[in-house]
């Protein structure tokens, strides 16, 4: 399926925060947009990488071992198995994600913002 569509009128259809929504899909992997603020959960992934694009805002990534910032127009590529927990300062931070279909919202962490079924927008 091609797909074409605008990023900002695709933003303006998410109401949630941390709420993940599909934009499309390439070799295997979905291309979701997320708006993002205040806290997240500690998670990792033990099978897949996380890209995140930051299209708005500044993205605060918190690591075991240290804690780094991407801003708009840079890229966070975070390997799999490393547990990792985003925040933003308090902002609207928006971002796109590429990760491979199998990605669960936050891992094996089950938690009140745990995203079980993906939508479409």
């Amino acid at each position: 399926m091609i797909a074409n569509f605008n990023l900002e009128e695709k933003f303006k259809q998410i109401d949630a925060y941390w709420t993940p929504k599909i934009v499309g899909e390439l070799n295997g992997q979905y291309v979701k947009l997320a708006k993002l603020k205040d806290e997240f959960v500690w998670h990792s992934h033990a099978d897949e990488d996380e890209l995140f694009m930051v299209l708005k805002g500044t993205l605060t990534m918190e690591f075991r071992d240290k804690t780094t910032q991407t801003k708009a127009g840079e890229i966070l590529i975070v390997p799999k198995t490393v547990e990792h927990k985003p925040s933003t300062n308090g902002e609207e931070v928006w971002v796109m994600l590429f990760e491979p279909k199998s990605t669960k919202h936050t891992g094996e962490v089950e938690h009140e913002k745990t995203v079980k079924e993906l939508e479409w927008i």
